[in-house]
């Protein structure tokens, strides 16, 4: 059997889904996402979507490029994910190797990739060269069967919209996010200041679903949020949660997820997910109190080029 590494192109978009389905189900992913996300993003970002092909199967995946909207230049990314009834064929090492030398040339001085915490994978990265550095969770909520905190009584000059209700000027959403997303732990810190660039990437995403992103607003002013992604089908993850630094220890995050979730589950979603970095202890606490249990745990990993 033959493998070979190439590009993406929009014919793959359903194996993609498959592979990172199987390796990675914890994710919501969607050929609908798959293209928009390589059509849609920034020039520098330097963007690649690779593909392992066994036989005219596709086998692995990788997402690779430049984190272009990090205060330290000169960081790459590439996740890697071979379907796991796949593994041991070299898909995994030859898209890594590509993916390396496509950030070389781009002026990537270390590469961060996500490592499944199990021995294999982890294996595999230190077998090339990747140090491990900070561990993140995948928690898992059973929508349908479990149940959920009740809605609570909204304090005064608090009330709760959707996304949705932005749809003309979606910019006060964009500041919100970026001041949350800025104090987010991280290896590779983002800033998001760029508009355009947020209203082509994440707000016109095709995933995002405005009708169950949950926005607590203060007196007129978005407070805090709670993103919704969806796959249309059953399955919900929590994009990012998040309160702006003046209105934090209010419960206002709280108050945005759990409106979320309720509409969520009413809209007919059975599987919520959500991700925490191993450090984000309040957010987990949160996560907790919604009856999340971790079903998974990745850990970063780091390899310095040149």
């Amino acid at each position: 059997m033959t493998v070979i590494v190439r590009d993406f192109l929009p014919a793959d978009a359903e194996g993609w889904v498959r592979v990172r389905r199987a390796a990675l189900p914890y994710m919501v992913t969607t050929p609908e996402s798959v293209v928009f996300e390589l059509a849609s993003a920034h020039p520098d970002k330097r963007s690649r979507l690779l593909v392992a092909e066994a036989d005219g199967e596709l086998i692995g995946t990788a997402q690779v490029g430049i984190v272009h909207d990090s205060p330290e230049p000169g960081q790459g990314f590439c996740n890697t994910y071979t379907r796991p009834d796949r593994t041991g064929r070299g898909a995994g090492a030859l898209l890594v190797r590509t993916a390396e030398e496509h950030l070389a040339r781009e002026g990537a001085r270390a590469v961060y990739t996500w490592v499944l915490d199990t021995p294999s994978n982890r294996a595999f990265a230190e077998k090339r060269g990747y140090a491990p550095s900070r561990p993140a969770h995948f928690l898992h909520l059973d929508l349908a069967g479990g149940p959920l905190p009740p809605r609570q009584e909204l304090p005064p000059g608090v009330e709760l919209r959707t996304a949705a209700d932005f749809a003309d000027d979606p910019r006060p959403l964009f500041e919100l996010d970026a001041e949350t997303t800025a104090d987010e732990p991280s290896d590779t810190p983002a800033q998001l200041s760029d508009y355009e660039d947020w209203l082509n990437n994440i707000w016109r995403a095709p995933a995002l679903d405005r009708e169950l992103t949950s926005v607590a607003v203060v007196d007129g002013e978005p407070a805090a949020f709670s993103a919704a992604q969806t796959d249309g089908l059953t399955r919900y993850m929590s994009g990012m949660t998040g309160t702006r630094r003046a209105y934090r220890g209010r419960g206002l995050a709280k108050l945005a997820k759990n409106d979320s979730l309720h509409r969520a589950r009413a809209a007919g979603y059975t599987d919520a997910y959500t991700g925490n970095d191993a450090d984000n202890g309040p957010m987990l606490a949160i996560n907790r109190w919604f009856g999340y249990e971790i079903c998974a745990t990745e850990v970063r990993h780091v390899r310095k080029l040149g």
